[in-house]
């Protein structure tokens, strides 16, 4: 029963981390930096941490990609973030 329960949350996880994940996009931070940032403040780092937060600024990324268009300009700035 209880392999059950493990099979069953695994599934989940995976359908939750499908969504979220950018299929083929490669990382956008270094990862050794952003461990030691997060050791540094006496915290750890899961394993799934990195490509979360890859993700997170892929969609910070497309956001201030779409502000800049609707501002009708090419450069991104500072503010579009």
């Amino acid at each position: 029963m209880a392999k059950a329960k493990k099979k069953a949350a695994k599934a989940k996880t995976s359908k939750k981390t499908k969504k979220r994940s950018n299929a083929g996009l490669d990382s956008v931070i270094v990862a050794s930096k952003v461990k030691a940032y997060i050791k540094s403040k006496g915290m750890m780092s899961s394993s799934e941490m990195l490509g979360g937060l890859s993700s997170a600024v892929y969609c910070l990324l497309d956001k201030a990609i779409e502000r800049t268009k609707a501002n009708r300009r090419s450069t991104v700035k500072t503010t579009d973030l």
